[in-house]
């Protein structure tokens, strides 16, 4: 009897020993652990209030390191190094008992840490992903492995990361506001001073220069002449906004995506928060990725695309806007038609020509395209949270053209401008889908 006993203990230990070991490699071969992981740095980005531009920075940094530690241990795909501006091949590193998928998590983390602030705020997701695999089993000389290969990735994306020009723009000279007609000024409520005009000198990843994609002029200021073009474009601002449907409130919200917005009511204010346009695409990435049922590294490649696409499109729209320097609607409406009209959406605090939002839309729809194709079907959750209702898309590219009719809708941008920007987005994204080659060609 007690042989069988002893007997039967060794049989259930063993299967759960088995279980316990096929658990880690379940939960670490799950992509949606990834997509959760790129969310955490999307509330540590929204809850501190970076700007759109520099939220792009802090997803392509970090999804890049998680791309590299990815791809080293993967042979369908190819490192980005010699393909993105400045980046090295990594250094030889020791690999032997490395978890690439808990590598890429840790090296994500460890740059998404390093790129935002306050201090730390994402280490607890590194010990979290290291507890997950000490608790599904993994083997404790895996787990180290695999820590100190990622980081030691993070590290060598960081020092890239060091030389974009970033540090150095953090002291550039400020915007100097010159109010003349048809230039930009502050906007209501918080008549901030302009975001980021030096953002157009930060290195590109891909495309080769912040001007290679460059608009045409923005329309002739011209508000005296009725029959001009600008003046027909005010208008059409201000009878939208004055005659906005449901659905049409509801398209400008859902692409709001102002990360801090100033409520005012009467001598109460507070502000309110929200996901930046990256930081809505990166959602969209990950609710993209789980509905394909794309395995790890096809979901690591797709944010990592589609944030080097939204990375640079920022670059290239910020040259625009601080060559042209174009009034919002709000100013010229006020200053010339009616003091006391106001937009739908807030306006945001830089120039009108060219739309932020257009263009990233339109780059991230591509990179995207080129990864899940076409006509891939979807529903948008990402503005739930906020109190906004789903909206559901055919494809990334009508999700891009429905953002160009959203800054419209929202009275913060002048329709041709945002139709220019999504063009500009797009050659962005064309551009960068052609040149870069993540998952290597079957021969």
């Amino acid at each position: 009897m007690k042989k069988l006993f002893a007997f039967t203990s060794i049989v259930v230990l063993l299967i759960s020993c088995k279980h316990k070991s096929d658990t880690w490699q379940q939960t670490f071969n799950d992509a949606d652990l990834y997509c959760k992981t790129v969310k955490k740095l999307n509330d540590v980005v929204m809850e501190n209030n970076f700007p759109p531009m520099i939220g792009s920075r802090n997803y392509a940094y970090a999804n890049i390191a998680a791309y590299e530690a990815m791809a080293a241990g993967n042979s369908d795909f190819q490192s980005l190094a010699g393909q993105i501006h400045g980046l090295t091949a990594l250094p030889k590193l020791d690999t032997a008992g490395v978890n690439f998928h808990l590598a890429s998590l840790l090296a994500f983390v460890k740059v998404g840490n390093a790129v935002t602030f306050p201090e730390g705020s994402m280490m607890g997701e590194y010990d979290r992903l290291k507890h997950l695999a000490d608790s599904t089993g993994m083997p404790e000389e895996m787990i180290n492995k695999s820590a100190a290969f990622g980081d030691s990735v993070a590290a060598h994306i960081m020092r890239w990361s060091k030389k974009d020009n970033y540090a150095q723009t953090r002291s550039a000279t400020k915007y100097t506001v010159i109010d003349t007609p048809g230039r930009w000024i502050p906007t209501p409520p918080a008549y901030m001073q302009a975001l980021e005009p030096h953002w157009s000198e930060i290195r590109t990843l891909a495309i080769d220069s912040a001007r290679q994609f460059m608009p045409p002029p923005p329309m002739k200021f011209d508000i005296k002449d009725k029959n001009s073009d600008y003046y027909k474009q005010v208008m059409a601002v201000k009878n939208a906004i004055d005659s906005l449907t449901s659905e049409q409130k509801h398209i400008a919200e859902f692409w709001d995506d102002l990360n801090t917005r100033l409520n005012v009511s009467g001598h109460v204010q507070f502000l309110s928060k929200k996901f930046s346009p990256p930081g809505h695409w990166m959602n969209i990435v990950g609710i993209a990725s789980v509905k394909a049922k794309a395995d790890f590294a096809t979901t690591v490649s797709a944010y990592t695309l589609t944030s080097i696409a939204i990375f640079d499109g920022f670059i290239q729209c910020w040259s625009a806007k601080f060559e042209h320097n174009t009034a919002r609607p709000e100013t010229v409406i006020n200053k010339y038609i009616d003091p006391n009209w106001r937009p739908f959406l807030q306006t945001p605090p830089f120039p009108e020509y060219t739309c932020g939002h257009s263009t990233i839309s339109s780059a991230a729809a591509e990179a995207l395209t080129s990864v899940y194709g076409d006509n891939f079907a979807y529903t948008d959750t990402s503005e739930l949270e906020f109190g906004v209702e789903n909206r559901s898309f055919t494809s990334f590219r009508q999700a891009a053209m429905e953002n160009n009719m959203a800054r419209f809708y929202g009275g913060i941008h002048f329709h041709p401008s945002c139709i220019v920007s999504t063009e500009c987005g797009k050659q962005v994204g064309d551009f960068i889908v052609g040149k870069l080659v993540l998952r290597k060609k079957k021969r």
